[in-house]
């Protein structure tokens, strides 16, 4: 494991599972919303793809996505791992919403300085809908992909529930 994606839908624990194998195993953790959200008003960074494909050049990298459209089959091609968080509803939606609510009550600020906003709730890119809406297409397209022939070299990690995950980042202590 020297390429590793964590893939899930909004709030299923990717930034933080990834954070937690970069340091485990040491390998460099780049969080995938601050590489795209470039600028202030969550502006899309026009170096994204770019620098997305600098960084899976390298020997060992570790990104807490699916991957946006431009740099999906790239990072998928060139991982040697996917760990695919497949929670259900009930353990999502109540993680990214106590999340979007601290980030918007204490004005948190995120991937470059951005900031969450009570307007932000009512539209349709908020994390908490989006958690909502993608769960089922997300899932169904992680799998698809962890089956498909391109991507056959790849070793995939399917964890359910957040105690399966708990008991594989066990194994990576002392590693």
């Amino acid at each position: 494991m020297r390429r590793i994606l964590v893939a899930g839908v909004t709030g299923s624990g990717k930034s933080t599972l990834a954070r937690a194998v970069s340091r485990r195993l040491e390998i460099p953790y780049h969080e995938m919303d601050e590489l795209y959200f470039g600028g202030p008003a969550w502006t899309p960074n026009p170096q994204f793809a770019t620098r997305t494909r600098e960084i899976a050049s390298s020997p060992t990298w570790i990104f807490d996505s699916f991957g946006y459209p431009e740099v999906r089959d790239l990072l998928w091609e060139r991982a040697d791992t996917v760990v695919w968080l497949d929670y259900p509803r009930r353990v999502v939606m109540p993680r990214v919403l106590r999340r979007s609510l601290r980030r918007t009550v204490l004005r948190e600020r995120v991937f470059n300085g951005n900031r969450e906003k009570l307007a932000d709730w009512f539209t349709p890119d908020h994390p908490a809908r989006t958690s909502w809406t993608q769960h089922a297409a997300r899932g169904a397209e992680i799998e698809a992909r962890a089956g498909d022939a391109r991507f056959a070299p790849l070793r995939t990690l399917h964890f359910t529930t957040p105690k399966e995950t708990e008991r594989w980042l066990r194994t990576l202590e002392g590693l």
